[in-house]
């Protein structure tokens, strides 16, 4: 009977995940890595960042079998993140229910079905959600593991190998873990999983470098962008101080991520918890939180968190477990403070202003949706160049992507070898060439940033600040204005890159 029921509470919350999600779907690619993944289903080329290294290959093959289903790039994205969150409800349900009974499982699936990150994550083509999803299979995997069931030794490598064929960076914060609960299996169980481990990453790492031009041309790329990003921000090549904002950032997003009811956290669990629980869980989560605190993690890149939530909501749902069995409040107090609490995390994900948030999701879409029509209606492709921006919303790749006729070309210029080059894009096709002929067009359009960043306000000032008086002049068209010039006086922003 207990299993009857915990089925049906896992059958009820992937439904109301699945209908929430699906209800607040973004209807555009969300952000440039959105972007990315997009152009890297008609052609998957990391040199050129189709998508961006490391690849993703398995995402990318997954959403290229989607959008055969949805005819849709983005669509089909969504609809694996979709996907991936009710199996990661799912997943959560069940590691609770095995830790610390059916009423904490109940409650650690609520909160991740509320959870505002989550919920957000779950409605736009990023890969975090995915990976959460493999967290929470391959914890649990893990678990059963290290609780003597060797069976699930094999299974849980192969897990962990598909996983990285999703998100690279989850064989490095996942691995520890299986290391971990090997601990208990018997040699040759050990060594058949190292090999069925290296088996399956070799699956799909050999036709990736394959399809990335080999290995050299793979390499190149990702350490490309290791070292124009991440590889700046590290504790070895940035002050100590940028690690400790960073794990500031993660208190935070900590906060963002549960909402209401991270108060939870200063409530002690009177329950108990299986043997073992306390120190598997540390290792599960302290390779990430060491990852993001020590190497890399913005803001605007809170989903990597989420390859620790799974862990974190079976444990939330414990202490919510016990709140409710030894609260004096009366059962409908109870059931008030709940609702209240549901409905606090309802509002942060509808109307918080933050970029996670449904209305700024939405916002942002109307914003692109109005640009792209607005430059359609006062240029023509033949005439016109695009200039865009390296930025995550409504930069480069979206003005390339939805306007797919112009030629659109990207500030700043890169390096390339031992000069500079230019990505350049058209018919949703990226290029990164030395140079680029710009002499048949009449003019240069500058792809506008969102109005709502002083950040964006500040960067375009500085950008016009560049030519001469008089040289640019403004263009308003449906309330938004553009900056536009001659194409003779492009080689202000790229005196290497461009020829007439």
């Amino acid at each position: 009977m207990t299993d009857s029921w915990n089925a049906r509470d896992s059958a009820l919350l992937i439904a109301i995940t699945a209908l929430t999600r699906w209800a607040f779907r973004s209807r555009f690619l969300y952000d440039i890595d959105s972007v990315n993944f997009a152009l890297g289903l008609d052609r998957f080329d990391p040199r050129v960042y189709q998508p961006h290294p490391p690849g993703y290959f398995l995402y990318v093959q997954l959403g290229t079998l989607a959008h055969s289903i949805f005819h849709d790039s983005n669509t089909a994205l969504v609809a694996i993140s979709i996907l991936a969150s009710c199996g990661t409800v799912a997943m959560i349900h069940l590691l609770a229910s095995g830790w610390f009974g059916r009423a904490a499982a109940a409650f650690a699936g609520i909160i991740f079905v509320l959870s505002p990150l989550a919920w957000f994550h779950g409605t736009v083509a990023l890969t975090y959600i995915v990976e959460a999803f493999f967290s929470a299979l391959v914890g649990y995997l893990c678990w059963r593991v290290y609780c003597g069931a060797a069976q699930f030794a094999i299974p849980a490598v192969v897990a962990l190998g598909v996983a990285a064929g999703f998100r690279q960076s989850s064989l490095v914060v996942l691995a520890p873990l299986a290391i971990y609960s090997f601990q208990r299996v018997s040699r040759r169980c050990a060594i058949g999983g190292i090999a069925s481990l290296l088996l399956v990453l070799a699956a799909w790492l050999v036709p990736m470098i394959h399809s990335s031009g080999g290995l050299h041309a793979y390499v190149s790329s990702l350490w490309s962008l290791w070292t124009l990003v991440p590889g700046r921000q590290t504790v070895l090549t940035s002050p100590i101080a940028t690690s400790l904002v960073r794990l500031c950032l993660i208190v935070a997003i900590y906060g963002l991520c549960f909402g209401s009811a991270v108060l939870l956290i200063f409530r002690r669990s009177k329950s108990a918890s299986p043997s073992g629980a306390k120190t598997f869980t540390w290792i599960w989560i302290s390779p990430g939180l060491l990852l993001f605190t020590l190497v890399y993690l913005k803001f605007v890149n809170s989903g990597y968190l989420l390859v620790l939530l799974p862990p974190a909501c079976a444990w939330m749902g414990s202490w919510a477990a016990d709140w409710y069995v030894r609260s004096p409040l009366k059962p409908t107090a109870r059931i008030v403070l709940i609702t209240a609490a549901a409905a606090i995390n309802v509002v942060i994900f509808v109307r918080a202003p933050l970029y996670c948030s449904y209305w700024a999701v939405r916002q942002s879409q109307q914003q692109l949706a109005a640009v792209v029509a607005s430059v359609q209606q006062i240029s023509q492709p033949q005439q016109t160049l695009l200039i865009g921006f390296d930025s995550h919303f409504q930069g480069y790749r979206h003005a390339g992507f939805y306007l797919p006729d112009y030629l659109t070309i990207q500030f700043p210029e890169v390096p390339l070898g031992s000069t500079t080059g230019v990505f350049a894009m058209q018919n949703r096709q990226t290029m990164l060439a030395s140079h680029i002929a710009v002499g048949s067009f009449r003019d240069f359009i500058l792809f506008p940033l969102p109005p709502s960043e002083k950040e964006y306000a500040d960067y375009m000032n500085r950008i016009r600040a560049r030519f001469p008086a008089g040289e640019l002049h403004i263009t308003t068209q449906n309330g938004i204005e553009f900056l536009r010039g001659p194409i003779s006086s492009l080689l202000v922003l790229f005196p290497n890159a461009i020829i007439f």
